[in-house]
C-alpha cells in the first residue's frame, strides 16, 4: 500500500497543496475544508489525496475528493483507486451518491476517468467538470500503510 494517513497540518502535505492549481492562499497552514477530512500522503511523499465529508448544498449525498496531486512516478489512476479503497476502509460504506470531484477545465479529468469516474455535469460557479464514481463502483476497502514501515535508520557497513 502506498498511502499513509497523515494529519491535515503535516508540512509535507502543505508543500504539495501549495503547488495544486486550486490552492487559494499558498503558505497558509490550512488546505482542507471544515468538516471531516481524510488526508493521505504517498510513501514517497510526492502525492497527496484529500477526501472530504460534510454538509453539501448541491443535493449530493457524496464524499468529495477535494485535492489530488501527484508529482511522483506512481500512476495517478492507480493512486486514486487505492485512495478510494483507503477511504472506504476508514469511513465505511460510501454515501448513496458515492464520491465526486471537480477537475480543472485544462485537465478534463483523464486520470479520474481511468479510475472509473464519469462526467455528470459542471459546477454552477466556474463551469468545472463534475465527475462521479457511484457507490456501486467503489473499490473494496484497503488499509493504509503503517507509517513505521517507511521509517528506517541508515545502515553503515
Amino acid at each position: 500500500m502506498c498511502w499513509v494517513e497523515i494529519n491535515k497540518g503535516d508540512p509535507r502535505a502543505l508543500a504539495l497543496a501549495d503547488r495544486h492549481y486550486t490552492r487559494q492562499k499558498p503558505g497558509t497552514n490550512q488546505f482542507c475544508r471544515p468538516g471531516k477530512n481524510l488526508v493521505l500522503l504517498s510513501k514517497d511523499e510526492k502525492a497527496l489525496w484529500v477526501t472530504w465529508e460534510g454538509i453539501r448544498d448541491d443535493g449530493f449525498e457524496a464524499w468529495e475528493c477535494t485535492l489530488f496531486r501527484n508529482e511522483g512516478n506512481f500512476l495517478s489512476s492507480h493512486l486514486i483507486v487505492l485512495a478510494l479503497g483507503v477511504t472506504a476502509a476508514k469511513w465505511g460504506e460510501p454515501p448513496k451518491d458515492g464520491i465526486i470531484t471537480y477537475v480543472g477545465k485544462h485537465l478534463k479529468g483523464g486520470t479520474f476517468h481511468a479510475a472509473g469516474f464519469k462526467k455528470i455535469g459542471e459546477s454552477k460557479k466556474r463551469g468545472l467538470p463534475l465527475l462521479q464514481l457511484t457507490k456501486e463502483r467503489m473499490p473494496p476497502p484497503l488499509q493504509p500503510a503503517d507509517v513505521s514501515l517507511f521509517e528506517h535508520e541508515m545502515l553503515i557497513f
